[in-house]
C-alpha cells in the first residue's frame, strides 16, 4: 500500500490522515509539538500531573460544518459535541434576547424569535429583514463580494448602527474572526447562507464537552492503526525528494504539507502574503456561581462571548479580531473582562476571583480581507506528489475548523487519485 507523509498535526493534517488511513494508506504524521490539534487544542495550566486542562480558546462549530462532523465521526468522538438551539444576546443590565428556530421551515424558521428580540428595535429589525432577503438574492448573482467589505455591503443596505453592532457584528466577527470593515463580504454571506438559510437546524452551535486535545488523543486513533504520529518532530524542509526531519531524509510515495502558512518559507516553499487576525481568550475562575446560562453573546462591550465551562464558576470569555487587546497586559485584560461581566451578571460584584488566565492567539487565523481569496493557493503545490492543506488554502470557507478539515480531505483526494485509487472524502455543503 502507498505510504504518505504529512507535515503538521493540526486539523488539516489530521483530517487528511484520518481519510487516508481509513482508505488503507500507510500514513505518518510529523508534529513539532508534543500534542495534536494545532490552534484548536488544550493544555495543562501547570507542569503538574493533576493540573487543570484548558482549551487555548473556545472553539465552536455549527451543524453546517458537515466535514468537521464527519472527521469527528471517523475518530469516534462525534458524541462529545453538545449542540445548542438557542443563541442568547445579553445586554448591559442583564436583559436577554433569545434567537431560536420555530416551527416554520427554513429560511423562515427564525421569524418568531427574531421579532421578539428586545435588543433590536422595530427599525433595526425591518432593516435586518430587508438585508437578509437581499443576501439570499445576491448570494449567487453578485460578483464583487470578495472585493468589498461586509461593512460596505451592510451600509449599502442601509443598516442602522444599532443593527450592525448588535446583530451583524456579534454573529459575523466571531464566525470569521475579522472586523466587519476588514472582512470580505463573501465570508459573511457564507455564514448566513449555510448557517441560517440552508436548513432549519444548520445554525445550531456545537461545543465540545471535553478538552479539545482529547478529541484527537491517542486512543481515538485506535481504529486507524496504519496512522503513526511523530511528536516533537518538526519538518525542516519540504521538496520533491521528501521531508527532512531532524536532519534525516524521510521518503514516501506521496506528501502533504499541512503547516501554517507562515511556516512555509522556513521549509523551502513559497508562502502566500496574508495578514493575521488574533483571538484572545480570558479564563476566569470565581468562588461562586456567576450565571446559569450555558453561553451568551455580550452586547456593546469589549468581551464578545461568554461560555460557561463549569457550573457557572469558571467562565471563558472570547474576543475575536482582538487587535486592540494585543498591547495590553494580562492584568489590564482581566480588569476589562471583570468590568464587562459586572454589567451583565450582578453576582460578579460579590464574587471573589480565584484565578485568571489570558491566552492571546496572535496568529489565530489569516485575515479574511477583501481581495484575499485570489491569493489562497490550491491543493496542488506544483511539485510532483506534494499537496497543500490548511485553512489558508482555497477551501471555499474562511479560516475555520471546517475549512481546515475540508483542506485535509481535498489533499487526501489528490493523493488517492495520484495513487490510482480515486476516492471521495469531501462532503458537499448543505446548500
Amino acid at each position: 500500500m502507498s505510504k504518505v507523509l504529512i507535515a503538521g498535526g493540526g486539523l488539516a493534517g489530521l483530517a487528511a490522515a484520518a481519510a487516508l488511513g481509513g482508505a488503507g494508506f500507510e500514513v505518518e504524521v510529523f508534529e513539532s509539538r508534543p500534542f495534536l490539534g494545532g490552534r484548536a487544542t488544550s493544555f495543562p495550566l501547570s507542569g503538574e500531573a493533576d493540573s487543570e486542562v484548558i482549551d487555548n480558546c473556545q472553539h465552536v462549530l455549527m451543524r453546517c460544518c458537515v466535514n468537521l462532523l464527519d472527521f469527528y465521526q471517523r475518530l469516534g468522538v462525534r458524541d462529545c459535541i453538545r449542540f445548542y438551539r438557542e443563541f442568547y444576546f445579553l445586554e448591559p443590565g442583564g436583559r436577554i434576547s433569545v434567537l431560536r428556530r420555530g416551527r416554520l421551515p427554513a429560511p423562515f424558521h427564525f421569524i418568531g424569535s427574531f421579532l421578539r428580540m428586545h435588543c433590536l428595535d422595530r427599525r433595526d429589525k425591518l432593516g435586518v429583514a430587508r438585508a437578509l432577503m437581499a443576501m439570499r438574492r445576491e448570494r449567487t448573482r453578485r460578483k464583487d463580494l470578495d472585493r468589498i467589505s461586509m461593512l460596505d455591503w451592510l451600509l449599502q443596505k442601509r443598516q442602522t448602527p444599532h443593527a450592525i453592532d448588535r446583530f451583524w457584528r456579534q454573529i459575523l466577527v466571531s464566525a470569521v474572526n475579522e472586523n466587519l470593515e476588514c472582512m470580505a463580504a463573501i465570508h459573511g454571506f457564507q455564514v448566513f447562507g449555510l448557517g441560517f438559510f440552508a436548513r432549519a437546524d444548520s445554525y445550531e452551535m456545537g461545543v465540545p464537552s471535553i478538552p479539545l486535545a482529547q478529541l484527537y488523543a491517542g486512543e481515538t486513533w485506535s481504529r486507524l492503526r496504519n496512522v503513526r504520529f511523530h511528536f516533537r518532530s518538526p519538518v525542516e524542509r519540504v521538496d520533491a525528494a521528501g521531508f527532512v526531519v531532524a536532519g534525516e531524509r524521510r521518503v514516501a510515495d506521496h506528501y502533504i504539507c499541512a503547516l501554517p502558512f507562515e511556516r512555509l518559507e522556513s521549509v523551502g516553499l513559497p508562502a502566500p502574503q496574508f495578514g493575521h487576525s488574533p483571538i484572545t481568550g480570558v479564563h476566569l475562575w470565581f468562588d461562586r456561581e456567576i450565571t446559569t446560562l450555558p453561553h451568551a453573546t455580550l452586547l456593546d462591550r469589549t468581551m464578545q462571548w461568554m461560555f460557561n465551562k463549569d457550573g457557572g464558576k469558571y467562565l471563558l470569555l472570547v474576543v475575536s479580531a482582538s487587535r486592540d487587546l494585543t498591547p495590553l497586559s494580562r492584568e489590564e485584560i482581566v480588569d476589562i473582562a471583570i468590568g464587562d461581566l459586572r454589567l451583565y451578571f450582578p453576582r460578579v460584584c460579590d464574587a471573589k476571583l480565584v484565578k485568571a488566565h489570558v491566552i492571546k492567539e496572535q496568529r489565530a487565523t489569516f485575515a479574511a480581507a477583501p481581495d484575499t481569496e485570489r491569493l489562497r493557493p490550491t491543493t496542488d503545490s506544483g511539485i510532483a506528489n506534494l499537496y497543500l492543506a490548511g485553512d489558508w488554502t482555497r477551501t471555499g470557507w474562511p479560516a475555520t475548523m471546517e475549512g481546515a478539515v475540508r483542506s485535509g480531505y481535498m489533499a487526501a483526494e489528490w493523493v488517492a487519485q495520484a495513487a490510482g485509487k480515486p476516492a471521495r472524502f469531501l462532503l458537499p455543503d448543505l446548500a
